[in-house]
């Protein structure tokens, strides 16, 4: 038996040099810890006929199996699983290895050359252009958006008895959606009042076909995905994304050269005629206004910026916010220090718009936002392509290796944080702070030079609509969602089965 495992080991070591032609990459790859790989496959039937929930697991598996560094072959693509926040840092800290990993080319059909996959000179531009739209100045802005679609959430709860289950995920999705429209592009397209838009259900079919093919051995080629049905649905959920997209930046350019005179100088205090009132400056709006070289972006261009916002920053608000609420219902002397913290900062006016700067002094949610995204991390697993040879520890990482960062698996390592099961928003405290862990043992937006230029924004809404909700509700979990819920990565974290709440209208005493 240990024969025939020994010669298909070589047999598919020998496969993959032909494949790659890269004998370092295969020398290098033998010396990392991990499991023996199949001829061509490699090691893909782990993941073969899993589900999400099931190819989540297995990655959380390797992580327990071998440690800091797990080595596994998709194919011809080797990958290496690194969870020691020393070793991570070398390779984020690093202005050589901001390029994604391979298996972000499955979300470039959508997003092209936006800023979460765009590399060299042009990342560079990019960054620097759509810094200022995250400027405090444009965040006020956002926060007036976020607090009156939150207003329509609390409404659609409100409509719920004390003892009826409410499923979150779904309200709070359509919620963040509504917000991200506004938000990037300056137009409504109330899902929450129509969760059965095109556009939504495309957010949803172009994720799903996304997780698909990052886990599938077949799905990953592009010729052979050419021929499953998943290409033809990809097809369809693209035209409605980019149609919609174009449509809303034809329109915006339009009203901006038809109203160049009023605009040029107070655009974001501009009144706009079509509506008559104030405009307030979406993220559409600076790209537009923006210059590369002199020269004003193209649609192309703004379309691929508006994408990539809307992509990232709708799923994964969604996820802060329902695990968010999931964690303050569970423990209720968490809850009731926000609640109190809501009153001495906000009142106790719950038709009261919040602002910025109440957003800000919430001091206490900051920490139970950060202890949310440590043991949910919105996005699970976050991946890089090296650029060059990488010695880590004892471990030399050949060029070309995609490294996966296992960042849920890290919020829930002994080793790195002290009980980490156990929900203590005060581990953030600087002051009483014990872990003295590197800066890169927590790191749910990224780090490095190619972190989340949106964690601001990300965090500000978490807050808004978390505390909304609070102000109006006494949440607690339904019985049936009391339980760790098994978890799935379709590109953020999500619960596989619901997560039900009851909702108690909130008593002012």
């Amino acid at each position: 038996m240990s024969f025939v495992i020994e010669t298909l080991f070589v047999g598919g070591i020998l496969l993959l040099l032909l494949l790659t032609t890269n004998i370092r990459k295969i020398f290098y790859s033998l010396r990392l810890p991990g499991p023996i790989p199949l001829p061509i496959i490699g090691n893909g039937l782990l993941f073969f006929n899993k589900s999400s929930a099931e190819n989540f697991q297995i990655v959380g598996q390797l992580v327990n199996d071998y440690g800091d560094v797990a080595r596994i072959w998709l194919g011809p693509s080797l990958l290496a699983i690194i969870k020691n926040p020393k070793y991570l840092e070398t390779i984020l800290s690093s202005p050589k290895h901001i390029e994604k990993s391979g298996e972000y080319n499955y979300v470039k059909p959508w997003l092209n050359d936006g800023l979460l996959l765009s590399k060299g000179s042009k990342w560079f531009q990019r960054r620097k252009i759509l810094t200022p739209a995250f400027h405090f100045k444009i965040l006020e802005q956002f926060v007036e958006i976020f607090d009156a679609q939150s207003r329509i959430l609390v409404e659609t709860l409100a409509k719920y008895d004390q003892k009826t289950e409410v499923e979150m995920f779904p309200l709070v999705t359509l919620c963040a959606l509504d917000v991200i429209c506004e938000s990037a592009m300056g137009t409504q397209i109330n899902a929450q009042q129509n969760s059965n838009s095109d556009y939504v259900l495309a957010v949803k079919k172009i994720a799903h076909i996304i997780h698909m093919r990052m886990f599938s051995v077949l799905l990953r080629e592009n010729f052979l995905f050419r021929f499953s049905r998943l290409y033809s649905e990809e097809k369809r959920a693209l035209k409605t994304l980019h149609d919609f997209t174009d449509k809303v930046i034809n329109e915006r350019r339009n009203a901006i050269l038809t109203n160049n005179s009023e605009h040029n100088d107070k655009k974001s205090d501009s009144v706009d005629e079509s509506i008559g009132m104030k405009r307030k400056m979406a993220f559409l709006d600076i790209l537009l206004q923006s210059t590369v070289n002199g020269k004003p972006l193209s649609n192309s261009d703004i379309r691929e910026e508006v994408d990539t916002f809307m992509f990232e920053g709708h799923d994964t608000t969604t996820s802060g916010i329902t695990f968010c609420l999931y964690c303050i219902a569970q423990y209720p002397e968490v809850q009731q220090k926000c609640f109190q913290e809501i009153r001495d900062v906000i009142g106790d006016d719950v038709t009261k718009p919040v602002t910025l700067n109440d957003l800000n002094n919430l001091n206490y949610f900051d920490l139970v936002i950060k202890e949310t995204l440590r043991i949910f991390p919105s996005v699970p697993l976050i991946g890089r392509e090296l650029q060059e040879e990488v010695v880590i520890g004892k471990y030399t990482l050949p060029k070309g290796t995609n490294v996966v960062i296992p960042i849920y698996y890290m919020g829930h390592d002994p080793n790195i944080f002290v009980n980490p099961e156990v929900f203590t928003p005060e581990r953030f405290l600087v002051e009483r702070n014990t872990e003295k862990n590197n800066p890169f043992s927590y790191i749910p937006f990224s780090a490095g030079p190619r972190n989340c230029i949106g964690q601001k924004f990300a965090v500000l809404e978490i807050k808004s609509l978390v505390s909304k909700v609070l102000r109006y509700f006494e949440i607690s979990l339904a019985e049936n969602s009391k339980e760790y819920p098994t978890l799935l990565a379709e590109l953020i974290l999500i619960p596989e089965s619901k997560i039900n709440f009851h909702v108690k209208p909130r008593m002012y005493s």
